[in-house]
């Protein structure tokens, strides 16, 4: 079996612009002051020169004028890297106008997620790697520090590289204070303890390049026909999350066994699964034992369909990425280690 290739990038060096856009959603235009906190922090914890583009703080720019954006940052050579502010739910009809030739030359790294799933799965569809996670407007700029999972992430992808075991932070949030209090420049978000991560499948160890992300786009993609083949797929490690939508359990395992008779999970050497928000802002949270249970319910079905499909694929569940806080960064096309003997993660970011 041969795995999916992808193109070599250099690294940032401090001192070096990167492009900072809005391809999905302009959540600077909802507060400024968040997102000037997270340009100074980006600036001091990386020594990079953050870059916006038009439409970074333009609520309802059209898709054209965000794809020329996205087009923009990769042509231009003094740009490193491209960190999107957030995600946001119509990015599906922004990849059309993106000029693969111009991207495909010109590779650099991308951060985001959620609903940049859809510019992951392009790079990744033109062999340009790219890293599952951040937000400008939810990891650097609201609350009091950078966690330090999310900074020492940052740090390979843009600068460092390097091979890092993934550990579990010991506290998550669902979300943090709306944008719009000045508690949300000092303060995190409800934390709570979290659980360990449950391991499924063989006790063996699964290591490849990585695809996926957030499964409601990964929905969006699949009906745009935009999926990369199941050939390219295989051996890859499937990363899945849900979004803020919180969908239910019933709704996931439809999404997971759609994806288990496209083939993709058969082809698939292993599966790392985040851990889900279960509450929403400005809604009541629900008790602990009701997100518990909600937790419980999404895990045990994606476990269920993925060894229904590929009894051989090894199974993490749990660990801190897409929508949540603390969230690690994770490769996207770079190689990532499931080690189902020594119940441990590592991520290549080089």
């Amino acid at each position: 079996m041969t795995l999916r290739t992808f193109a070599s990038v250099a690294k940032a060096k401090p001192g070096d612009r990167v492009a900072i856009l809005s391809p999905a959603f302009a959540a600077p235009a909802v507060s400024e002051v968040v997102h000037e906190q997270a340009m100074q922090r980006l600036r001091d914890v990386t020594g990079l020169v953050p870059v916006e583009f038009p439409t970074t703080r333009q609520l309802g720019a059209s898709a054209e004028a965000r794809g020329a954006d996205v087009t923009a940052a990769f042509a231009d050579p003094t740009i490193r890297a491209v960190l999107a502010t957030i995600g946001g739910d119509d990015q599906v009809t922004v990849v059309p106008h993106i000029d693969a030739d111009v991207v495909a030359a010109n590779p650099k790294p991308f951060l985001g997620y959620s609903d940049n799933t859809n510019l992951h799965n392009f790079l990744w569809n033109l062999g340009v790697p790219s890293y599952y996670g951040g937000s400008t407007q939810v990891h650097l700029g609201p609350g009091p520090h950078l966690d330090e999972v999310h900074l020492l992430s940052l740090r390979a992808a843009l600068l460092d590289g390097g091979v890092i075991e993934l550990t579990e932070p010991g506290e998550s949030e669902d979300f943090g204070i709306a944008w719009t209090d000045p508690r949300a420049l000092t303060e995190f978000g409800a934390r709570e303890a979290t659980e360990p991560w449950i391991w499924a499948g063989p006790k063996a160890v699964a290591e490849g390049p990585t695809w996926g992300g957030c499964i409601e786009v990964i929905d969006q993609i699949a009906l745009a026909d935009r999926m990369p083949s199941v050939t390219d797929l295989a051996g890859t490690i499937l990363l899945l999350e849900t979004s803020e939508d919180l969908p239910a359990a019933d709704e996931v395992k439809r999404w997971v066994r759609a994806l288990g008779e496209r083939g993709i999970l058969g082809a698939v050497a292993g599966i790392l699964v985040a851990r889900p928000p279960v509450s929403e802002l400005g809604s009541v949270v629900p008790s602990a034992n009701e997100r518990t249970r909600l937790r419980d319910a999404q895990r045990e079905t994606i476990i269920e369909q993925v060894t229904r499909y590929s009894p051989d694929a090894v199974i993490c569940v749990g660990v801190p990425f897409g929508h949540t806080r603390p969230q690690w960064i994770i490769p996207h096309g770079g190689t990532v280690r499931l080690d189902g003997t020594t119940r441990k993660v590592s991520a290549d970011y080089s």
